[in-house]
């Protein structure tokens, strides 16, 4: 599938003979002005020899390595392919990186959960060393001289008493043919020029400079552009739709109903297909269309509010339990119970949901997307389409960010059905406030916090309760109803706290709007009001908060590491002048583990003012700690906005938000100074990136507006604007 996207904006390059539009990009670490191939995305490299699934070498000596996640901003084109070309002992520049297509070979091809790089960490490093073992052997045996002897550096095989040299390229078609080792020798980490160090990624020179292709930025020959109407009163039913008046637009072509699939969930809406997307966005005004609410346009966030707050009453199902709560509670010298809420929330990527779906004949069909997961891309496709999985090339571009909101293919499916019924190449874009009115959000979470002290301030009985819908119900037909969700209390059983009775329990509320993960899922709900309460505790038993933590922390944990580097980095025990406030937080769960510091500043008009935060991220080992870094910065851009932005709110059955004026983003000059420090000191344990920067930011900083206050925040989100 050849490709021209917007040639006005982007230069395509034709390099040695691969022609087509730049779509995977390799870029010289070290000359990042150099573009040193382009791939066309669906076409296979030229003739090679394939050492594992990943690795393809070329006569000519290109090397390219396949990478099976997504880049969505977080560095995976860059960290995945490097784990490979270290063992392979190639340098900067030596080699592309092309995206897989969901190819059976390449097995986990999703990106989510902070586990690109430490669930792959061994086995991509494996697979390079493999194949370095394989071009060895092939080199000795055509030298006919001892393995030992040999070893690899530059791209090229040396043997060691001769000082001759033979490029990959040269020995790849008979190293191809040598059995691939089971065991091979892994690099001692001393010698890493790669890993561990800041080397520049490949996707950002092409991001700067308009090079890199995005879904949204696929064009295909005799494409048509489709946009939908959905009724945005979420679960309504058509009822019916007059086109005459859309029919009349220059370039439109037709009109069709087509269905959106979402998990369990299905929604059907109204297609107008036209020569171009603004004759196919003012179709789509100009339609009269007849819709069911079914009684959903009841529904509006103040009466879900109240209703989370009345099944916080009820007991729940426990989902962890430590010691006698309840007896211990009830004899607690001093006891503390309050409610902590947070909102939905959307995703809002910067690139809106959009696929390019070309319909092949024959059952078969081709797909152009920005998604989390080439593999879900092709299943969700085949499921709808009922057609054979082998049956859908995924072809994956560059995303423009997903924080999971494209773990869903509800987008590709609406994409790949137009395109069957009318059988054309069509690219389906959605506007800004379709992805802000459709769906799917993280759910509106309460949490009722219980904590007992003992005559001398000890925390001896601690629950939390998480009241929410699940999205696991949403998604699944036969959900459980009768057990604890362990993923909607998550992370509240694992805090290291030495609590001698705890008992975390949950309570589902049912819901019919779309539900996902978002980023750091459900611990981006939960920590807040869990550090926060401890927060609270520490103040009711008189002792500084970071002080009351350690005394919980008795143990060598990961979490007294963190909170000790907090305290050194920040000057934790240097006073802050009048005025000021510090807040403290950590979170630990299935993605990882990191801390924050807070510092704020109330001013005279009882605003306050983010200064400064710290952040303290565990890793155990590390890729590339500039990446780490922008990560956590961007997690806290994240969570700054979830917690002092806008939530999304229903009234009448549909968002009040729809764009980003009453759906905010944190700006530029509205974020406050970062500092952050990377714990890596190597381990057997590998810890994700892209999520736990997230959680402990929302406490940290409600925890410094106390300090600098007195006005505790139990509600997300508040405005930094009006600290009353």
């Amino acid at each position: 599938m050849e490709q021209t996207a917007n040639i006005g904006r982007r230069k395509f390059l034709k390099i040695g003979g691969i022609t087509g539009a730049a779509l995977v990009l390799g870029i010289g670490f070290l000359e990042r002005d150099k573009i040193a191939r382009v791939f066309n995305m669906s076409g296979a490299p030229g003739p090679h020899f394939e050492l594992t699934p990943y690795v393809m070498i070329e006569k000519s000596g290109l090397i390219t390595i396949m990478n099976p996640k997504s880049e969505m901003g977080q560095g995976t084109f860059q960290a995945v392919p490097a784990l490979i070309a270290e063992e392979l002992n190639l340098l900067p520049g030596q080699f592309t990186v092309k995206f897989t297509s969901g190819q059976a070979a390449y097995k986990d091809q999703v990106t989510g959960g902070s586990s690109s790089v430490n669930s792959n960490y061994m086995l991509f490093r494996t697979l390079g060393a493999s194949a370095k073992a394989m071009l060895i052997a092939a080199a000795a045996k055509e030298w006919n001289v001892p393995a030992a002897e040999c070893y690899a550096e530059d791209a090229k095989v040396f043997h060691k008493p001769s000082g001759k040299s033979v490029s990959y390229g040269d020995v790849a078609e008979t190293a191809s043919k040598v059995e691939v080792p089971k065991k091979p020798v892994l690099k001692d980490p001393k010698d890493f020029k790669m890993l561990g160090k800041s080397v520049p990624r490949l996707d950002i020179p092409l991001k700067v400079s308009g090079k890199a292709v995005f879904g949204i930025d696929v064009v295909v020959p005799g494409m048509v552009f489709a946009s939908i109407e959905r009724c945005p009163v979420l679960e309504s039913k058509l009822v019916s739709y007059d086109d005459s008046e859309t029919l009349k637009i220059k370039g439109v072509q037709q009109v069709l109903k087509v269905e959106r699939v979402f998990f369990k969930n299905k929604y059907t809406g109204v297609a107008v297909v036209a020569d171009n997307y603004w004759a196919a966005l003012q179709g789509r005004r100009a339609l009269k269309v007849v819709w069911d609410h079914q009684g959903f346009d009841k529904f509006n966030s103040k009466d879900y509010e109240q209703s989370l707050r009345e099944l916080s009453k009820k007991e729940g199902l426990t989902a962890h339990n430590e010691g006698d709560f309840d007896r211990h509670f009830a004899s607690a010298a001093h006891k503390t119970e309050v409610l902590y809420e947070t909102p939905f929330v959307t995703h809002s990527p910067m690139e809106p949901m959009n696929c390019v779906a070309q319909w092949k004949g024959n059952n078969k069909i081709e797909i152009s997307v920005s998604s989390q997961g080439a593999e879900w891309t092709r299943d969700s496709v085949a499921d709808a389409l009922s057609i054979p999985k082998e049956n859908v090339l995924v072809n994956m571009h560059f995303n423009g960010g997903g924080f999971g909101r494209r773990i869903s293919q509800d987008y590709a499916v609406e994409a790949a059905n137009i395109s069957k019924a009318i059988n054309k190449p069509v690219k389906l874009l959605w506007t800004r406030e379709d992805d802000t009115q459709m769906g799917p959000f993280r759910p509106m979470t309460f949490s009722a916090m219980k904590g007992g002290l003992s005559n001398d301030g000890k925390l001896i009985a601690f629950q939390h309760k998480v009241i929410s819908p699940s999205i696991n119900a949403t998604i699944n037909p036969t959900y459980d109803k009768s057990k604890a969700d362990d993923d909607m209390v998550e992370g509240t059983g694992s805090q290291p706290y030495e609590i001698p009775n705890i008992k975390n329990t949950y309570v589902f509320s049912d819901i019919h709007l779309p539900l996902t993960w978002w980023r750091s899922v459900t611990s981006s709900t939960l920590a807040f009001p869990h550090e926060s309460f401890i927060d609270e505790m520490a103040y009711a038993a008189g002792k500084e908060p970071l002080q009351y933590r350690m005394e919980m922390l008795t143990k060598p944990s990961d979490t007294k590491r963190v909170l000790d580097k907090l305290k050194e980095v920040s000057g934790w025990d240097k006073p802050l002048p009048a005025g000021k406030g510090r807040g403290i937080a950590q979170w630990v769960f299935f993605a990882g583990l990191c801390g924050h510091v807070v510092e704020v500043s109330k001013l005279t008009d009882n605003s306050v003012k983010v200064d400064k935060v710290y952040a303290v991220i565990d890793l155990g080992t590390v890729v590339n700690p500039d990446n780490v870094k922008s990560q956590v910065e961007g997690a806290i851009v994240m969570a700054l906005t979830a917690a002092t932005k806008d939530a999304i709110i229903f009234e009448n059955g549909r968002t009040v938000q729809s764009n980003f004026d009453t759906n905010r983003m944190m700006r530029m000059n509205e974020m406050p100074e970062i500092e952050v420090h990377i714990l890596a000191e190597g381990g057997p344990v590998i810890k994700g990136v892209g999520e736990p920067g997230l959680p402990s930011l929302a406490p940290a900083l409600c925890n410094a507006v106390y300090a600098a206050t007195g006005k505790r925040i139990r509600k997300l989100p508040f405005d930094l604007n009006k600290i009353s």
